[in-house]
């Protein structure tokens, strides 16, 4: 129901003041639609009121309709103005019998023509800004409820461990709303819960049921509906955690198994949208040799059509492949000094002793010792800093491809005419394009999928080694006993980290400390889920075989949907490689075998004077006579390098949702397309 009520905050958005009567002229006192965008701007949690969101985008509609009027009227003034059209070439189309209705229906051609694209740009602008702003909360509510749906199961298993370790309901609901650096849109919607009963006085039952409506996420609402169910009726909140547990890590591989069958989908999709292209450059070099080709629709299509298929491919598996949300990194405000300037600081920060600066001149000088002997230890090591931040290779290759390529053109090796790409194809292509790909990319790829290995080696044995500290405290021993046991009987890098962890509570820092350091120096959001859990079921009880056995469970679950994922995906990306490894040898049989013959064709036919025959003799058809092999050469060269950066990166975004992930498919792919070309261009 739409309130009658005018705006408040003139004061502060006087677009919502002036265009709130338009709007009460518009919708009145209820609609369907504005009831439709009331719900998406809670589920969206935007905090306004659908009477002046809907104001400010009316505004925001009429004055970019109005820019964009005037912009078309002007820019139809022009036309005539400028003599690019001439109004005798436009006809309204009334059939006249005199002179005078003649002239006057000429005379209407301008402003009639003005008027039309005035109109046609204010009502375009009006739909950008209006629909622009109105649908804001739709794309907001729909990327929460994907961030809800995915984190659900974790959520879920992290509620019945704390549950396992004896906390009761309101405990459970207050730690899952503090869970934000864990579990992001679920912990705010379990915010508004706390909220409501802390802040409101409003019952946690009530609380839990308004949030149920209006929660983006039809599986968490149905959730909190069965949760609001054994509340009231006095049910085993522990059993009924469990079982949703269960239920929803079964869910999670049912989607998980529904968007690798989406993603085969595309992945045949691909193959057929590939070879369009390649038809195409087919029909255009045939008709050109025919004489009937516009070289501009050959160009459009090598340097227009085969991008834009291959982003708008790209931009379509986005809509399916689902990251995981988070960044990894765990923070907490019980936590120590040292762990927060840790937590919180960043690559600048020098850690402690920026809390300290400023009090005395000793604090500056041990800041500027601490500074110097972290710039020793990058360039003592600096390998190990690229690995752990793998995009600042770019301060150094960017130059360094900017200075060869520059060195290049002001010795003259790098062709700056069309005639000069014409001429030597292959290495105006390398000096313009493969050389700055090597020099930024095979840095750039090595350090990130070093980078990635090291952290995903933590994970690798995560799931065993869980086991085994459920087992070591299932015997008696504490937390952290069970994890010095597990460190000496176990291998690896998580047995490396569980010792330095005891070394460290040993020395005084305490166990969640230590845990929270452990996870953020890998910020893998997977472990980060999983630190959380135990962290905050062992601040309960020492005692937690339950929930270790529960955090195994759930990084098993884990495991098994990342296994799946693999396995699919190898798939897709093996199509995607042997399609354009496909339209390669297409390309490379197309120079040798066609365009070669048919230019040398042309060139026999030439010398001879056209005394060959009857297709020969004077007069005759000219085949062949459109052939520029050197230029035909260095657009399907330019074709297959354009293919092989776009499905470099299209395989490795399916493989694991990161784009960068695809550079070391872009460097294979580019490497064979400039081995054939060498061989056959």
């Amino acid at each position: 129901m739409v309130a009658d009520s005018t705006p408040a905050n003139g004061d502060s958005d006087l677009i919502v003041e002036a265009f709130y009567p338009v709007y009460r002229l518009l919708f009145g006192d209820s609609s369907d639609f504005i009831d439709d965008i009331e719900t998406k701007l809670t589920e969206a949690r935007i905090a306004d009121t659908v009477e002046h969101y809907v104001s400010r985008a009316l505004g925001v509609g009429v004055l970019v309709g109005g820019v964009l009027w005037l912009l078309g009227t002007l820019f139809g003034y022009s036309l005539f103005r400028l003599g690019i059209v001439d109004p005798e070439m436009l006809s309204i189309g009334v059939p006249v019998s005199t002179g005078e209705t003649a002239a006057l229906l000429r005379g209407l051609v301008v402003p009639v023509t003005v008027g039309l694209l005035g109109l046609i740009f204010g009502t375009i602008g009006f739909g950008l800004g209006f629909g622009g702003l109105v649908g804001l909360p739709y794309m907001q509510a729909g990327e929460r409820k994907r961030n809800i749906n995915i984190l659900l199961p974790d959520a879920i298993s992290f509620m019945y461990a704390l549950s396992v370790g004896g906390m009761n309901q309101l405990e459970i609901l207050r730690a899952m709303a503090e869970a934000e650096d864990t579990y992001d849109e679920i912990a705010r919607e379990f915010q508004s819960i706390v909220n409501e009963t802390e802040y409101f006085g409003t019952d946690y039952r009530n609380a839990i049921r308004k949030q149920s409506i209006e929660t983006p996420s039809e599986p968490l609402s149905q959730f909190l509906t069965d949760m609001l169910s054994i509340i009231n009726s006095g049910g085993d909140m522990e059993s009924f955690l469990k079982d949703k547990k269960d239920a929803h890590m079964r869910t999670a591989k049912q989607q998980q198994e529904m968007t690798l069958e989406t993603l085969e989908l595309f992945g045949e999709m691909y193959m057929t949208l590939s070879l369009f292209p390649l038809l195409l450059v087919i029909i255009l070099v045939i008709m050109g040799m025919l004489g009937e080709a516009d070289q501009t629709l050959l160009y459009g299509t090598i340097y227009a059509l085969i991008p834009l298929i291959g982003m708008a491919f790209l931009v379509l598996v986005s809509t399916v492949k689902q990251d995981e949300p988070g960044d990894g990194y765990l923070h907490s405000k019980n936590s120590s000094q040292r762990l927060q300037t840790a937590t919180d600081g960043g690559l600048a920060h020098l850690g402690l002793i920026e809390g300290f600066v400023g009090r005395f001149r000793v604090f500056d000088r041990i800041k500027r010792n601490e500074r110097s002997y972290r710039l020793r230890e990058i360039l003592r090591a600096p390998h190990l800093f690229f690995r752990d931040y793998p995009l600042f290779t770019l301060a150094l290759t960017v130059p360094a491809a900017l200075v060869v390529v520059g060195v290049a053109v002001g010795t003259g090796r790098a062709p700056l005419s069309m005639q000069a790409w014409i001429d030597r194809p292959i290495w105006s292509t390398v000096i313009w394009v493969y050389l700055p790909v090597y020099l930024v990319g095979i840095p750039l790829a090595v350090f990130y999928e070093w980078n990635i290995y090291s952290r995903n080696a933590v994970t690798g044995k995560l799931s065993q080694n869980l086991r085994k500290l459920s087992s070591a405290n299932d015997t008696g021993q504490t937390l952290l006993d069970s994890i010095k046991t597990v460190s000496e009987t176990s291998s690896g890098k998580l047995a490396d980290e569980f010792e330095i962890m005891y070394a460290k509570v040993n020395y005084g820092v305490s166990l969640r400390d230590a845990f929270i350091e452990f996870n953020n120096k890998y910020h893998l959001p997977r472990l980060a889920r999983t630190v959380k859990l135990i962290t905050e079921a062992q601040e309960a009880s020492s005692e937690i075989t339950d929930v270790l056995r529960t955090a195994a469970q759930a990084s098993e679950n884990t495991d098994d949907i990342e296994r799946e994922r693999i396995s699919r995906t190898r798939m897709q990306v093996a199509i995607i490689l042997m399609t354009y490894l496909t339209l390669l040898a297409v390309m490379a049989i197309l120079q040798t075998q066609f365009i070669d013959v048919m230019a040398g064709l042309t060139d026999q036919a030439a010398n001879g004077n056209g005394n060959g025959g009857p297709d020969g003799v004077d007069g005759g058809p000219d085949f062949g006579g459109g052939v520029d092999a050197s230029l035909l050469s260095l657009l399907f060269f330019h074709a297959v390098t354009i293919q092989a950066i776009l499905a470099g990166f299209i395989a490795g975004y399916i493989r694991t949702a990161k784009i960068l992930s695809g550079m070391k498919f872009v460097l294979i792919l580019l490497t064979v397309a400039l081995g054939v070309w060498v061989v056959v261009g």
